[in-house]
């Protein structure tokens, strides 16, 4: 099946073959179709599998018959990064036409978002707080909204922004098409998600499983052994770039300072962050400046990095949605993947519920001879580099420029 079923103009035609997309996806060739008929649709589906392409290309062509400079699309992301990364396909998917399109969210100056709103603005991909706090400057006037996204539908809700999606629903149109997409649809509040679609057509690809292509293995650690088996493990050969996840603001902060101190080119990327340093942190990940970014769960639905070689949980998650999102983070656009856990004893259940969903053990790996806490080590100056925003530029032996593909991504989940 080839994108010239779906009949879009020639335009995006062109931007999707410069891309080098060939076919759609699984979850592609279910949805376009719908939304291109303009039906409600809830999509499910796992991280990776191109769900943004999904809602992004049906509202690019539907708004080219007629730009008018007023918000007819409104894409509602949690993260920052999230906003934009769909910000950025948006983009790039309409380049050679006259739509507008804006990311909107907080910690960056709001009268300049202001000032692009009131000039006229096609698309708009907004984070719900700061959206909300244009509205109600009335920077922005939603009525003319045709197409609403809520994108990660399950993380808004999950994490309270369900009082504020309500009021954006208010100021929007009330005959809009409305589409959700999820990569996991809890129980819980599958009723919530329903109660704004009108007839939908359900669209579901493995709906919160773990990408079949990465592997998935635990070791058994103590707490104070972990920093010492995170340096050993950074320090093989085989890992080109890793994401690292850690429970807390705090701790992504002071591992990725104790990582730098051991000369690893590793930066962190947690909420405490400005939004500048934040952007500099992802830009040098993706662009090779850092090996290792050092992340709370913000970066497992914000990262778009089909090189990563390695993902590494360095706390347990704390639910099976999110440790397919962190370990979604490898395996990606066509590599395999493998997941290792680190577990202490008070996370055998979590194993289990993971095991669970994953329909197989876990496969258990012998324990390297670590110290606690950390290890005298060489220096490995390809790893060394600066905080974000410095300077430096990375060690000769470092790798240069963007990461090459290779073939093989690895998951190491530290479960702790």
């Amino acid at each position: 099946m080839s994108f010239s079923k779906f009949n879009f103009h020639q335009k995006i035609q062109s931007a999707i073959q410069q891309s080098g997309y060939t076919a759609p996806t699984p979850i592609q060739q279910q949805a376009i179709g719908p939304i291109l008929d303009k039906r409600d649709l809830l999509g499910l589906a796992q991280t990776g599998t191109g769900k943004t392409a999904a809602f992004v290309l049906p509202i690019i062509q539907r708004l080219l018959d007629r730009p008018s400079g007023k918000v007819r699309s409104l894409i509602i992301a949690p993260t920052r990064e999230l906003a934009e990364q769909i910000l950025d396909y948006v983009e790039k998917m309409s380049a050679g036409t006259s739509l507008k399109s804006l990311a909107v969210y907080g910690g960056v100056s709001k009268t300049a978002q202001a000032l692009r709103l009131r000039g006229g603005v096609d698309v708009v991909v907004a984070c719900p707080g700061r959206l909300l706090d244009h509205l109600n400057d009335r920077a922005v006037d939603l009525s003319a909204v045709e197409m609403l996204v809520l994108d990660e539908a399950d993380h808004m809700f999950d994490k309270g922004f369900l009082p504020d999606i309500r009021k954006i629903l208010r100021a929007v149109n009330a005959k809009r098409q409305t589409l959700v997409f999820s990569a996991t649809m809890p129980g819980e509040i599958r009723h919530l998600v329903e109660e704004i679609l009108t007839n939908p057509v359900t669209v579901q690809v493995e709906e919160a499983k773990p990408t079949k292509s990465v592997s998935h293995s635990v070791y058994q650690v103590q707490q104070q052994e972990k920093n010492g088996l995170l340096k050993e493990i950074l320090g093989r050969k085989d890992v080109k770039t890793a994401l690292v996840f850690t429970r807390t603001k705090h701790r992504a902060k002071s591992l990725a300072l104790q990582l730098q101190k051991s000369n690893f080119r590793a930066v962190a990327l947690q909420g405490n962050m400005s939004q500048a340093k934040r952007q500099s942190a992802l830009d040098g990940f993706k662009n090779g400046t850092y090996s290792i970014l050092v992340a709370t769960d913000i970066a497992a639905r914000g990262i778009d990095v089909s090189e990563i070689s390695h993902v590494i949980n360095f706390d347990m998650p704390d639910t099976v949605e999110t440790y397919t999102h962190r370990t979604g983070r490898t395996g990606r656009a066509a590599c395999t993947g493998e997941a290792f856990t680190f577990v202490t004893a008070e996370d055998s259940r979590m194993i289990k519920a993971i095991e669970r969903n994953l329909d197989r053990k876990i496969v258990k790996l012998a324990n390297p001879q670590i110290a606690p806490e950390t290890r005298n080590e060489e220096p490995r100056q390809r790893n060394a580099v600066p905080e974000a925003g410095g300077n430096a530029k990375p060690a000769a032996q470092g790798r240069p420029g963007k990461p090459s593909r290779q073939g093989r991504g690895k998951s190491f989940d530290f479960g702790i």
